[in-house]
């Protein structure tokens, strides 16, 4: 069984689109959450990660924090052992 994976963003942020690519080539699934036109749901993201910005990344709801920290989880090599674990 793998992680849960969800992710908050907005379709055209830059950061957003390394992210999917990131977890596309681990080929992993994962819930994407447009917060980009819903305040309420921006809102939900911010209280959940402490952050306002996109993409806020969560693994077995446990936020892990932008594209950037995931990329650094993945070049540490934690990263996978993180997606393959079930919450």
């Amino acid at each position: 069984m793998s992680a849960k994976i969800t992710m908050y963003s907005t379709r055209f942020c830059p950061y957003c689109m390394r992210a999917r690519s990131l977890l596309n080539n681990k080929n992993v699934a994962y819930e994407e959450i447009d917060v980009g036109s819903d305040t309420s749901l921006w809102q939900k993201m911010q209280q959940l990660s402490g952050r306002d910005s996109v993409p806020q990344i969560f693994i077995n709801d446990e936020a892990i924090g932008g594209y950037d920290d995931m990329a650094l989880l993945d070049r540490q090599g934690k990263l996978d052992s993180l997606l393959a674990t079930s919450g």
